[in-house]
C-alpha cells in the first residue's frame, strides 16, 4: 500500500464515445511508463474493447491482453471484469458501471461514463458522492464545445 492517495478522475463523455476516448488515455498512460488495468462489466465489453485496441488506428495498435489469457501478468494494458490487478498496473480504468473495488494500489483511477445514458450518469453521481464522503482525491473532467477536456471540479 502506498502512502499517497490514489487520484480518481471522472471522465464525463458527452461529445465523444468510449471508443474515441479510451485509446488516447491508454496511450498517454503507456507513455508515462505505467501499466493499465481496464475493468468492464462483462465479457461482451471485453470483446469490444479488445477489438477496438487492435483496430482504432489503421497505422497502429495498443499492446494489450485479456485477464483470461496466457501471460496476463506481462500485458501493459489488461482487460478484465475482475478486481484482481494481475499485471501490476499503476492505473485503473473503470468503464461505466463496472465494479470499482479497491483503488489504493493505483496511482490514478479513471472512471469513464457515458453522459448520454441516465443510468451511467446516476451511477457516477453516486460514486462521486461516496468517494467524496471517503475523502478521496477527486477530479471531474468534461469536454468543452470544441471537444477538448477541461477540469470542471
Amino acid at each position: 500500500m502506498s502512502d499517497t492517495k490514489t487520484e480518481i478522475w471522472f471522465y464525463h463523455l458527452e461529445r465523444s464515445t468510449l471508443d474515441q476516448v479510451l485509446p488516447g488515455l491508454l496511450e498517454k498512460t503507456l507513455q508515462r511508463g505505467w501499466r493499465a488495468l481496464v475493468r468492464v462489466k462483462d465479457v461482451a465489453d471485453i470483446d469490444e474493447i479488445d477489438e477496438l485496441l487492435w483496430t482504432y488506428r489503421p497505422d497502429s495498435f495498443l499492446p494489450h491482453g485479456r485477464a483470461d489469457a496466457e501471460h496476463a501478468n506481462r500485458q501493459p494494458v489488461l482487460l478484465t471484469e475482475s478486481g484482481e490487478n494481475l499485471n501490476s498496473a499503476q492505473t485503473l480504468f473503470i468503464v461505466d458501471e463496472s465494479e470499482l473495488g479497491d483503488t489504493e494500489d493505483y496511482a490514478r483511477c479513471f472512471i469513464i461514463f457515458d453522459g448520454r445514458n441516465d443510468s451511467s450518469v446516476q451511477h457516477a453521481r453516486n460514486r462521486w458522492r461516496d468517494l467524496k464522503d471517503g475523502k478521496a482525491e477527486l477530479q471531474y473532467w468534461k469536454q468543452d464545445e470544441e471537444g477538448r477536456w477541461a477540469r470542471a471540479a
